[in-house]
């Protein structure tokens, strides 16, 4: 605590402070500085600069969370990640005073230590790095840099969605203050705090599926065409494919339209999604055409075993887990080399599976 919070809070008693357990008034030139644990009444400015140097948690704690001008949804944010509606000042300073106070964002595990006079030090990094050394990581302080940082995978592959569970490793934002924090998350995972924070409000602005939709034009205008009745089946497909947990960390909030839910789960993610995304959009226009082909019945002569192994190539690739499959586990239907094995002993010259062609001529 400095000599500017103990200003400023003299200043602020004539119109009175109740904030996170610290209650300070003023009336006709006596003060009371009341604490969860004990009043002191009838004190002049002296013995209230006194008093207030004696409890600096509480007063830097004010200080820092009312005198510090930051737009609404950083705030809400901020606060959220210390827990400040449920946790005591106490038990927050006395966390960040050790640095063990930390939260979870989609894949980031964020840390909070305190800082001079009461502010906060953020730390951001994978949650894979959260037992790392920094030594060991690229340290960062600038959070434009995260532009450049996230734009691919541990597998140099592009993420062309943000908020894809396959955000890099390696890396960490460190010394950043409440500002710098939220402008790192905001280019990691774009606009889910002010998303966030709207839902808390009751205020988050939800587009279904349909309105979505019917705002497409261009090459994204077949999609208006693609309806399958009164189930909808065709959009819990949708959503079972691209909006599931491990595919994305957003919960998804919007469903068929503003009277219909889905059928699907929506996911665990802290942050909502409030509309289909482009990606979604670009999917569904692929999956619009093709669904237009009439079905055709093929006959295959597989054993119990084959067909089992196909199954679990499907649901392997579907899980993102292809890489996961060992190359000697041979009895992993998707093991490269028993699918290999497939495909030489059932697909012909022209990769024709059972030698049964795609189309009758």
């Amino acid at each position: 605590m400095n000599d500017t919070q103990l200003d400023a809070l003299v200043e602020a008693a004539d119109e009175g402070i109740d904030y996170d357990g610290l209650r300070v008034t003023h009336d006709e030139g006596s003060y009371t500085f009341e604490t969860p644990g004990e009043p002191y009444e009838g004190l002049d400015e002296d013995g209230l600069r006194e008093v207030a140097t004696e409890n600096p948690w509480l007063v830097s704690n004010w200080y820092f969370w009312t005198q510090v001008g930051r737009p609404e949804p950083e705030q809400d944010f901020l606060r959220w990640l210390e827990g400040a509606d449920e946790r005591s000042v106490t038990k927050r300073y006395e966390s960040m005073a050790d640095g063990g106070l930390t939260e979870s964002w989609g894949q980031l595990h964020i840390e909070i230590s305190l800082g001079d006079d009461g502010t906060r030090v953020y730390t951001v990094r994978n949650e894979e790095d959260a037992d790392a050394d920094l030594d060991s990581l690229a340290v960062h302080t600038d959070p434009l840099d995260a532009r450049e940082l996230v734009k691919h995978d541990d597998r140099g592959r592009y993420r062309p969605l943000k908020t894809a569970p396959t955000l890099p490793t390696g890396w960490a934002f460190v010394d950043l203050d409440g500002r710098a924090l939220g402008r790192a998350v905001d280019v990691i995972y774009p606009v889910t705090i002010a998303n966030w924070h709207l839902e808390r409000q009751g205020e988050l602005d939800v587009s279904h599926w349909v309105p979505t939709m019917e705002r497409q034009s261009g090459i994204y205008g077949v999609i208006q065409t693609w309806d399958r009745g009164e189930g909808h089946e065709h959009v819990n497909w949708v959503a079972e494919a691209c909006c599931d947990d491990s595919q994305c960390l957003k919960r998804r909030e919007w469903g068929y339209d503003a009277e219909t839910d889905l059928e699907v789960d929506g996911g665990d993610g802290e942050f909502p999604c409030r509309e289909p995304c482009s990606l979604v959009i670009a999917a569904a226009r692929q999956w619009t055409k093709l669904e237009g082909e009439e079905t055709r019945t093929y006959e295959f002569e597989l054993t119990p075993s084959e067909k089992e192994q196909i199954e679990a190539i499907i649901d392997t690739v579907a899980d993102g887990e292809a890489d996961e499959v060992r190359e000697a586990d041979v009895y992993d239907g998707a093991n490269r080399y028993r699918t290999r094995f497939l495909r030489a002993k059932r697909f012909d010259e022209d990769g024709n599976l059972c030698g049964v062609p795609t189309d009758d001529e």
